[in-house]
């Protein structure tokens, strides 16, 4: 295993692990019947503890971890706060586009705040699980330009009522980082953040208008997956930069709604666009935040054991993907401590 810069290596037993729960979760992890798990990495107290990959992927691979990537839209509103793009998350939608640009805006927006599009509480009229609804993704996704066509998307009930799925939510937050950086979101990302974590290789889809989708699209590697999870869990610090606006990774890290319901039973509540969990493992209660993409591409943040975990998978269109990384992260939970 091979230290990288502000993150050297160590044993799994120096920081604190049993060494056979993680020689038994590693054996696991390699005898697994799907042949689609692909990277786990673990970093505590600015550690990497655990670097492993399977199926033929390995460190420098990048791969799709789908809606994940919406998180890591959340964390870059926090870079665009400290740059002084973006003011709060009080401010309304409507506000941040320049009217002679954007004569169409609906009216609606007025009434939709960041804080509302970061916590899937907007109202617009779209739902991933409704392809019919005018907001939603397939009606937009593939055109060159989706900008306008989002900024006339109607509301469908008030913000902050009910907690509903939806693609336009992130990518809004994305175009509005456009907007204000003069950046595609891609070229925003890489300027003020990879390349200060020395993210070299990735992909984030940007079309024929610049404009990059927030919501997914991005392809990176796992170790590079968690090093965005150690962004996060210093609270938008890296080495000794401050990335990130403090007080909005402070929120990030506490917002917490439990609107989202029984929408995701691994997940108690929703907050900032990322998940909220606090579960039993063996004799502890661990709280924890986590981003998630489909076919099991989870990155886990734990501030009480100031732990990141980064899993990849392309268990596409399957709902194992995810249990199997509930899985995985209660084992290397109870290793913790033994």
């Amino acid at each position: 295993m091979k230290a990288v810069p502000h993150l050297p290596a160590i044993s799994p037993e120096d920081a604190g692990f049993n060494k056979d729960s993680i020689k038994a979760l590693t054996d696991t992890l390699s005898k697994f019947r799907q042949r689609d798990f692909l990277g786990l990495v673990v970093i505590k107290d600015n550690k990497i503890v655990l670097e492993n990959y399977y199926n033929t992927f390995w460190r420098n691979h990048i791969h799709d971890i789908r809606s994940a990537g919406k998180s890591i839209t959340a964390l870059l509103l926090g870079v665009a706060i400290k740059e002084g793009l973006v003011q709060n998350l009080d401010q309304d939608v409507y506000s941040l586009f320049p009217k002679k640009k954007y004569p169409f805006i609906h009216e609606d927006y007025k009434k939709v705040k960041l804080i509302h599009l970061l916590n899937m509480v907007s109202g617009l009229d779209a739902d991933s699980d409704k392809p019919e609804r005018p907001g939603s993704e397939g009606n937009w996704m593939a055109r060159d330009e989706w900008v306008d066509y989002l900024l006339r998307v109607p509301l469908a009930r008030k913000p902050g009522e009910k907690w509903v799925y939806a693609d336009i939510n992130a990518v809004l937050i994305g175009a509005i980082i456009e907007e204000k950086s003069g950046m595609s979101l891609k070229e925003f990302a890489q300027k003020k953040v990879f390349d200060p974590l020395e993210i070299k290789e990735f992909y984030w889809y940007t079309n024929a208008a610049n404009q990059t989708g927030a919501a997914g699209n991005l392809y990176i590697s796992t170790l590079d997956f968690a090093k965005l999870g150690v962004l996060v869990a210093n609270k938008g610090k890296w080495g000794n930069r401050q990335l990130a606006d403090y007080d909005y990774m402070n929120r990030l890290w506490h917002e917490n709604s439990p609107a989202i319901g029984d929408y995701n039973p691994l997940a108690d509540g929703y907050g900032m666009l990322w998940y909220r969990s606090e579960r039993q493992f063996g004799t502890r209660e661990i709280s924890y935040f986590w981003a998630s993409g489909n076919g099991g591409n989870h990155l886990v943040v734990v501030p009480e054991e100031k732990m990141v975990i980064a899993m990849t998978a392309n268990a596409y269109g399957s709902w194992y993907g995810h249990t199997r990384a509930y899985f995985i992260l209660s084992k290397i939970f109870n290793a913790l401590g033994k």
